[in-house]
């Protein structure tokens, strides 16, 4: 491949940093989430896949970064080798380019079940852990991370529409799922607003051909 090396980086959260992935790994241009690898409903991986070009490779520092979903992995991979395009995980020692042997084939599928396993093994013990705190009458619910101000304030932002909702929820420091919660009309109560959140998971210039996000 002699084209440019494409990084995409991913963490969970806004508190979380990614500096320490691809460290010290040579790339042309990066791109970052904060947000769940549950889906492909990420605004910088959707870029950085609309960017990636023929004889490009993309770089992870590992396949649960990319997605923590088999099928969305296995997407991935596929509809970048099948454009040319080449997927390279640091962690794994793996590249992928569309003309690859069984045995990788086969060990992107196994690591990928292995990641997803992971996830489903975490909300397990999540929603375990949640329940016999309930049953011991333990279980508050999350307090409210905004004063009514602060709501007020955000509401007004969103409905004058000067700014993205997912650059608000940087800028508030609060996840895109918890300012949605708080755009409903009754997250004004703060027992239905703890309620939604309990249910709420915890750029530079673009080539000229390249789709906006």
């Amino acid at each position: 491949m002699t084209g440019q090396r494409i990084a995409y980086k991913r963490v969970s959260t806004l508190q979380q940093s990614t500096i320490r992935q691809l460290d010290g790994v040579a790339v042309d241009r990066v791109f970052e989430d904060k947000a769940s690898g549950k889906d492909m409903a990420r605004p910088q991986l959707q870029a950085a896949l609309a960017f990636c070009r023929e004889g490009d490779t993309l770089v992870v520092s590992s396949m649960d970064r990319l997605a923590r979903s088999l099928s969305d992995l296995l997407s991935i991979v596929k509809g970048l080798t099948a454009r040319g395009v080449a997927v390279q995980f640091v962690k794994e020692s793996l590249t992928f380019t569309g003309d690859d042997a069984p045995i990788a084939c086969l060990l992107l599928s196994m690591l990928g079940a292995v990641a997803q396993f992971e996830r489903d093994l975490i909300l397990e013990r999540i929603r375990d852990g949640v329940a016999v705190a309930r049953r011991a009458g333990k279980y508050k619910g999350r307090k409210r991370s905004m004063s009514e101000a602060r709501i007020a304030e955000l509401r007004q932002r969103v409905a004058s529409g000067q700014i993205s909702k997912t650059a608000l929820a940087r800028e508030f420091g609060i996840s895109r799922e918890t300012l949605y919660s708080y755009l409903r009309p009754n997250s004004s109560n703060p027992e239905s607003l703890n309620k939604q959140e309990n249910l709420s998971p915890t750029t530079t210039n673009d080539r000229s051909d390249s789709a906006h996000i």
